[in-house]
């Protein structure tokens, strides 16, 4: 008799597997438990175990070809006992329901009477089996095929010999009942009842731990246009410009002061990013190298100032332009912002309003983010993520009070930006917002 191997399903989704490797060729001899091939699915590279001995007769799919699950990988048994040709004619037109040994077919004349008896026969001995085992170990039927044999996956064969388990007893969690290795680590062998039924009491005193009781359940939302150009930009902007990172934190406590006295008199309301955004306009003009680009085989140092504002919407991020910001003054900074970013969530933003951005800001401080750093929005060389204000105790004059303190986090293109220029930047922004009338010269 011939003995077919069909492609496992090794894992829940798998449809199809990759043959990494061959550990034996057609014609070799092949014992029960060798490791027939390396099969690559879905998730893992996993052995394929025989568990039949024999002759490797077939062959379905060569090294790095792929074979679809329950398609025909390999016969193994006695090239004169079997018709090699028609078996595996057969079972690539899913038609056969018993290997034949060759002679056979014209022995058995017409008719289904030998077959049958055949078949029953074969069924029988794998009831017996099974039968057998589950006295034995009361072992799920699950995790024994047809043949009597325990479904078991190599690696939980390995680990039940180590730890002296006798596989049989263990019930199998994995696919089709087959036994993993987490079985065997969770197996605990039933005590030996004593005289009197001492043990047996002890063991109805147990009560077993409830079963893990819910539904899997997903959505799959489709990828909009933005989402794709965002994911695109920023995985460009991630893997090919060197980022490095720069935190300094800032006392705000006389930007607070500042702010509150500010909006006492403006027509618009300020807000703290506004004074970020200024802050950072002015330190552009002192230090133009942050205000560059990458262009390949040469740098682009920026005269005019845009600073980009990222703005969260319902399907991603935009990011509008306030333009020449180092000239404007902070109510005409504020009222610009607030227009851009209400135009923004209305998507009724023009091309012209988010291109041209030189510098960009993305604050999360509104969200109570501590700390956190941004991607560059590229053709930008440095993006500046703003966090939220925390009350945090500081040291003044030798005391201990309470603060106002804001982490600032600059990152860069390195091909671009050094740490001594990144540093000297922060440190003007850190200036500005520490004492803002400065803002106002």
């Amino acid at each position: 008799m011939a003995e077919l191997i069909k492609m496992p399903k090794m894992s829940d989704t798998m449809t199809e597997g990759v043959i990494a490797d061959w550990h034996k060729k057609v014609g070799d001899a092949v014992k029960k438990g060798d490791i027939l091939a390396d099969i690559e699915t879905d998730k893992a590279t996993m052995e394929l175990e025989s568990y039949k001995e024999g002759k490797l007769l077939y062959i379905g799919a060569q090294k790095g070809e792929k074979i679809a699950v329950n398609d025909l990988l390999a016969v193994i048994g006695d090239e004169k006992k079997v018709n090699l040709a028609t078996i595996v004619a057969a079972a690539k037109n899913k038609g056969v329901a018993a290997p034949v040994a060759a002679g056979e077919a014209s022995a058995q004349g017409p008719g289904p009477g030998p077959m049958t008896t055949a078949a029953t026969a074969a069924t029988a001995a794998a009831n017996a089996s099974q039968s057998g085992i589950a006295a034995a170990g009361g072992h799920s039927d699950l995790s024994v095929s047809a043949d009597g044999r325990i479904k078991a996956s190599p690696l939980a064969r390995k680990l039940a010999a180590e730890k002296g388990i006798d596989i049989s007893k263990v019930a199998g969690s994995g696919d089709n009942g087959r036994i993993v290795k987490k079985d065997v680590d969770s197996f605990t062998p039933a005590k030996t009842q004593e005289a009197g039924g001492s043990a047996q009491g002890a063991t109805a005193g147990k009560t077993a731990a409830p079963a893990a009781v819910g539904v899997e359940s997903y959505d799959e939302v489709p990828v909009s246009q933005m989402r794709k150009i965002i994911a695109r930009r920023l995985a460009e902007s991630k893997f090919t410009a060197p980022h490095f990172y720069i935190t300094m934190s800032i006392d705000m406590d006389k930007a607070v002061e500042s702010r509150a006295r500010m909006n006492e008199v403006s027509p618009v309301k300020i807000s703290f990013n506004d004074l970020v955004l200024k802050a950072v306009a002015l330190a552009l003009k002192q230090h133009p190298a942050i205000n560059s680009s990458w262009l390949g085989d040469k740098i682009r140092i920026n005269h005019h100032i845009h600073i980009g504002v990222a703005v969260a919407i319902e399907d991603g991020l935009l990011v509008p332009v306030v333009r020449f910001a180092d000239t404007k003054s902070l109510s005409q900074i504020g009222a610009e912002v607030k227009d851009l970013a209400q135009r923004a969530k209305n998507k009724k933003l023009q091309p012209a309003d988010w291109e041209g951005s030189t510098f960009t800001i993305s604050n999360m401080g509104m969200f109570g983010v501590d700390e956190f750093t941004a991607i560059i929005n590229p053709p930008d060389a440095c993006i500046l993520a703003v966090s939220a204000i925390q009350q945090v105790p500081v040291v003044r004059n030798g005391a201990v009070v309470p603060g106002n303190v804001m982490k600032l986090t600059l990152s860069c293109d390195h091909r671009v930006v050094d740490g001594a220029t990144g540093s000297a930047f922060l440190q003007t922004v850190k200036s500005f917002l520490e004492e803002p009338l400065r803002m106002m010269i």
